[in-house]
């Protein structure tokens, strides 16, 4: 099935706004949303929303409602995509990415892993997370570091993709680990992945949109969370987020673009959290907050 992609060309900070908007209104739907820079020259940006053509009619009418109410002077534009695993495609010759005792690689380059790593495989697939990203590889630097220095029991992985960030931590503490998405698709890319890596016990895997799922009850409270997704649902999840955290707890969040970072850290100390540390890495942040 062809992918449809609707967008709007204008400034870089219109085009947050925009995709902060749209954040907002499909955060917690089954759909990517990103910024793209299409000419340097003329700093043209464009912000787009991704779906199954099948799920365009009802996308573009409330896209459209959200331009006319937020945004009245720019113009929602559409794009067919033709069906390439635009994900696998990107990711041809990629070389492995190390993140603190992580490394990240493909089956062609198992080769690479010395005796000292973590050496975590991942494929490219239908799930966010490689480690490319510099989300992701934030993530892995900082769950290495916090599982040296910290007394972890469990961790949760909330929006887990490809499960890298579930995998890594029980690997390297040999952990219980709760890992959810919203996206079935990537619950099943996840329960894959981390049978490919070796890990039949372990990570427990569901679909479950925010927190609305028994499996936070049952294997709750959590020493360690971990929620790679974007600006605006993080802040919406804090106080959810906070209850579901151990005394003492420590939160990993990233996701979060370097001009998000006090809003975010914000939301969290409303929800009583402190902030111990934000790393940058490509434009990118991950933020490590303690209970």
């Amino acid at each position: 099935m062809s992918e449809i992609r609707l967008y709007v060309s204008t400034t870089e900070t219109v085009a947050e706004d925009v995709l902060n908007a749209l954040s907002d209104l499909f955060g917690e739907e089954d759909y990517v949303v990103a910024t793209q820079e299409v000419d340097e020259v003329k700093e043209i940006w464009e912000a787009s929303i991704y779906m199954p053509a099948s799920a365009e009619d009802e996308t573009a009418i409330r896209f459209k409602d959200l331009l006319a109410e937020e945004f009245p002077t720019l113009e929602m534009q559409r794009e067919v995509l033709p069906d390439i695993d635009w994900i696998a495609k990107s990711l041809e010759g990629l070389k492995p990415v190390r993140a603190g005792r992580f490394l990240v690689h493909g089956s062609h380059d198992a080769d690479k892993v010395g005796p000292n790593d973590i050496g975590i495989l991942i494929e490219a697939g239908q799930a966010f997370g490689t480690g490319h990203h510099g989300t992701t590889a934030g993530c892995l630097a900082m769950i290495s570091d916090v599982l040296k220095s910290r007394e972890i029991r469990n961790a949760l992985d909330l929006g887990t993709g490809s499960g890298v960030l579930a995998i890594a931590a029980h690997q390297m503490a040999k952990i219980p680990v709760v890992a959810t998405d919203i996206d079935p698709v990537a619950t099943r890319v996840a329960t894959q992945n981390a049978r490919i890596n070796g890990v039949v016990s372990g990570i427990h895997l569901a679909t479950a949109p925010g927190f609305h799922h028994q499996v936070f009850k049952k294997y709750g409270p959590f020493d360690l969370i971990i929620a790679n997704i974007l600006a605006r649902p993080l802040m919406k999840l804090a106080p959810s987020l906070v209850q579901h955290l151990s005394p003492n707890g420590t939160v990993i969040l990233s996701g979060i673009l370097s001009s998000q970072r006090w809003k975010v850290i914000s939301a969290y100390n409303g929800a009583g959290l402190s902030h111990a540390r934000t790393t940058w890495m490509n434009g990118w942040v991950t933020i490590e907050l303690r209970k």
